[in-house]
């Protein structure tokens, strides 16, 4: 069978890039990586069949360079270009420019990341679809008078939140009325440091909810599909730790209504490739907060639940391949976890770049590691500490457990520190083995209550 694309370029780094270059290969597409200069040795680099340096190691001048990635495009003859997640994988106006230089931007159309990337916005049109939304404003929240309005009407506490907002930046809780004017004036004048927009919205802050998302794909053409929820609810400081497919607390009758109400919400909106649909839930009751309009870090679960290659999916979308299948097609089979590995100290999380003097990774059935580490390898820091992913899978949720603490003893990563022995600490807590836990869980556990 001919190839889907003549060429892809990945515009993205480490594991995520090497994930890209792997299904690229399964499917005989040659790949180019791009690099900084700090880069210049990196696993995704050595294993590409071109590559191109495209500036210096600040992200800014190479990575979020959407001039020199698309130049290196050309250069190479690639016709489509992968995002990976990060840098520019949900920037709208990237995903324009490579469209209008004639190649195929391997994602969602620039409208619906424009859309979703907008919190207002995404909400808005989530609700319209009949969509289930936290309690809230309707839409900006412009003054401090209109914000004690809500907050009043929706009660205490409530969380003030950056409209383009992500990883917990612009995002301030205010417990009472007396809170309420610092968390709107410091989650405005944090949204405009970040994101150079300080529009904030306000809903109503849940105490206990549990983080769960849904992994759809589509095409476009009203072939909409899901592949279970995973539970993302290990987080710090806003910031995922671990995930598991599926949620450990959800019924049957639970996950297909969740399943049915966003598929039937995206086929509506004539949504194309991949994206994730990320709930609070509390109570019984699902209210959705955003979309990521990408592959997720978190993607293994999924695959090693339903045995999809979703990059690979991705790529066939792209191509304007019809997505061939229905949802009573889709099977889910046992149980995933993932532990996002960092090179951070699992006590203070300051990051720890440097040399990697030895590595090895742990092996057996049901055990994957999505890493571009290697002895000799070192970490630059430039950009985001994690390093590596473990991801496991077995019949059972107890199994899968089991396997990942014996995954978890056997990963060896010397030279830097990493954030191993705090996994082990999580995996090994009664509240984490039992499955009950909520996205505050963590920062309890971290701070010994």
């Amino acid at each position: 069978m001919a190839a889907l694309f003549h060429k892809v370029l990945i515009a993205n780094r480490g594991e995520i890039a090497l994930r890209v270059q792997r299904a690229c290969r399964e499917m005989g597409i040659p790949t180019v990586a791009v690099h900084s200069t700090a880069d210049g040795e990196a696993m995704h680099v050595r294993l590409a069949d071109e590559s191109v340096c495209i500036g210096p190691p600040p992200a800014r001048d190479s990575y979020l360079n959407a001039a020199a990635i698309l130049s290196a495009a050309i250069i190479t003859g690639a016709d489509a270009i992968h995002p990976g997640y990060g840098f520019l994988s949900e920037n709208a106006e990237f995903a324009d420019m490579v469209e209008a230089h004639g190649l195929t931007f391997i994602g969602p159309t620039a409208a619906h990341i424009r859309m979703m990337g907008d919190k207002i916005a995404a909400k808005a049109a989530m609700a319209e679809l009949g969509v289930p939304l936290v309690p809230g404003s309707d839409g900006e929240v412009a003054s401090i008078e209109d914000a004690r309005r809500i907050a009043a009407q929706i009660g205490y506490p409530v969380l003030v939140k950056a409209a383009a907002g992500g990883g917990g930046r612009g995002m301030k809780v205010a417990q009472d009325a007396d809170g309420l004017e610092e968390a709107w004036r410091v989650a405005r004048t944090e949204a405009r440091a970040a994101f150079g927009n300080d529009a904030v919205y306000v809903e109503k802050y849940l105490d206990r909810p549990r983080h769960v998302e849904l992994q759809v794909l589509a095409d476009g053409a009203g072939g909409v599909v899901h592949f279970g929820e995973r539970d993302c609810s290990l987080q710090r400081r806003h910031q995922k730790l671990l995930e598991e497919a599926g949620c450990p607390v959800l019924s049957a009758e639970q996950r297909a209504r969740l399943g049915e109400t966003a598929t039937a919400a995206l086929r509506q909106l004539g949504y194309r490739n991949a994206g994730t649909l990320e709930f609070l839930y509390q109570d019984g009751q699902f209210a959705f907060i955003e979309m990521n309009t990408r592959l997720q870090v978190e993607h293994p679960v999924t695959e090693m639940l339903c045995g999809v290659d979703l990059v690979r999916e991705q790529i066939r979308l792209a191509a304007g391949e019809p997505l061939g299948y229905g949802q009573a097609e889709i099977g889910f089979t046992g149980h995933a976890i993932e532990c996002r590995i960092t090179a951070e100290d699992p006590e203070t999380f300051a990051p720890t770049p440097g040399m990697v003097t030895a590595y090895h990774a742990p092996g057996g059935l049901g055990v994957r590691v999505d890493s571009a580490l290697y002895a000799g390898y070192r970490v630059p820091p430039y950009y985001d500490s994690m390093v590596a992913k473990l991801i496991v899978h077995a019949p059972t949720r107890a199994q899968a457990i089991a396997r990942l603490e014996r995954s978890l003893a056997e990963f060896a990563v010397v030279g830097i520190k990493t954030t191993l022995p705090l996994h082990q600490r999580i995996v090994a807590a009664p509240s984490f083995q039992s499955g009950e836990y909520d996205i505050h869980w963590l920062e309890r556990f971290m701070a010994g209550e």
